[in-house]
């Protein structure tokens, strides 16, 4: 790889790259002193136009483990305020001696526009509601590590799938992986009919269900979704509170998934909307295991671009 810009361009073969340098690099986290000198002399520039807890710190705290060096950009107080352009904001902190640029954008293909443009890797930390494919990564090696396999799964991705560039990245890399992705939510948050084919890579392999119990009923995995309203320039749906009653999850919900099923979100959460609070003592909740497997697949990803190992 010399950028890592969306799942959509990954080989099936490339993500299990990923993912097997992500476990061995785990190791590092547990370590008395967690750092190895393996990116020393490199300069990360972190460069995030909107909000960011766990991406954010863990690509920070993948470059220290590493032994990178890194720059937090920060767009108020930058030339930016002056008109200054991305472009030119980036080719200037280049010349100040970056070797890999991680962003986040409100845009959609700004991490691609970037790419075309630069001689150095760009990784995409979220753009718009496109791709998020290091979050995609982290699902599939915390399913991975848990049921220890990726294929022949039934994936359930319930909320609001049409704004989350998270549900795009995990549509892809799941059914890359050889599992089916049965999606559900309100149908003003579902993708519309000339998006479907941008998600059905197999026929078989993706379904649209608008009511959540058919997505649910027999699942080995389920990733409930933020409502994002910032993305929303209208109402998509009645009331917050509408939302619980009908696409919450609460354990009664859970009890048609399979036993053992794993619960995964993204993050930020909103206890007692998109999950119940019931639902933080759910034994198969492993919310904090994919922030962990955060670091590592963060670790991988950087290792690969700047060293192409």
């Amino acid at each position: 790889m010399r950028h890592l810009l969306d799942i959509q361009s990954l080989s099936s073969e490339e993500i299990a790259e990923i993912l097997k340098l992500a476990e061995n690099l785990k190791e590092i986290l547990y370590r008395a002193i967690p750092k190895v000198p393996t990116l020393r002399g490199k300069l990360v520039l972190l460069l995030f136009y909107e909000p960011s807890t766990r991406t954010r710190f863990s690509f920070e705290r993948a470059c220290k483990v590493l032994s990178a060096d890194t720059l937090s950009f920060s767009a108020k107080g930058s030339s930016l305020e002056k008109g200054e352009s991305l472009l030119d904001t980036v080719k200037n902190l280049c010349a100040v001696g970056v070797n890999l640029v991680v962003i986040r954008h409100p845009f959609s293909g700004t991490p691609h526009f970037l790419a075309k443009h630069i001689k150095i890797p760009v990784v995409n930390a979220g753009d718009g509601a496109h791709e998020h494919p290091t979050q995609a990564l982290l699902d599939l090696l915390t399913v991975k590590e848990k049921l220890n396999t990726l294929s022949d799964l039934k994936i359930a991705i319930i909320g609001d799938i049409k704004h989350s560039r998270v549900a795009r990245s995990d549509i892809l890399a799941f059914q890359k992986m050889g599992s089916s992705v049965y999606i559900t939510g309100p149908a003003t948050l579902l993708p519309e009919p000339r998006e479907i084919d941008f998600f059905k890579l197999n026929p078989n392999k993706f379904k649209v269900c608008f009511k959540p119990k058919e997505a649910l009923e027999g699942a080995d995995v389920v990733i409930a979704l933020r409502v994002q309203r910032e993305r929303h320039g209208e109402p998509f749906i009645p009331s917050l509170k509408e939302y619980a009653e009908n696409f919450g999850l609460t354990p009664r919900e859970l009890e048609l998934v399979k036993p053992g099923a794993l619960l995964l979100h993204p993050g930020p959460i909103n206890w007692g909307i998109e999950l119940s609070h019931e639902l933080q003592n759910y034994p198969f909740q492993v919310i904090l295991d994919q922030v962990e497997n955060g670091v590592a697949v963060r670790m991988a990803v950087l290792l690969s671009l700047l060293t192409g190992e």
